[in-house]
């Protein structure tokens, strides 16, 4: 489910970045938190929903951190084309 995210040039990290990403339309997938911000997320869901772009909810932002390889939580996530 999470692969490429490990792969830093191929993924986002943020939902500041993956926002700006979708926006330029270089994300293939996107990944959100369960437990993440509903007010971050939505905006990302929004956009993902805009685009046609699959939008996975993983269960804890400690979860997508891991998968994407960095040390700290992340809430959204994303693989780029």
């Amino acid at each position: 489910m999470y692969e490429g995210l490990a792969d830093a040039s191929k993924r986002v990290v943020g939902t500041k970045q993956l926002l700006r990403a979708l926006d330029e339309g270089k994300v293939a997938r996107a990944f959100i938190a369960k437990d993440a911000d509903l007010l971050l997320t939505k905006r990302v869901v929004d956009r993902c929903f805009e685009r046609n772009i699959p939008c996975t909810q993983v269960d804890t932002m400690e979860q997508l951190g891991r998968a994407c390889g960095i040390d700290v939580k992340a809430a959204a996530a994303g693989l780029l084309k």
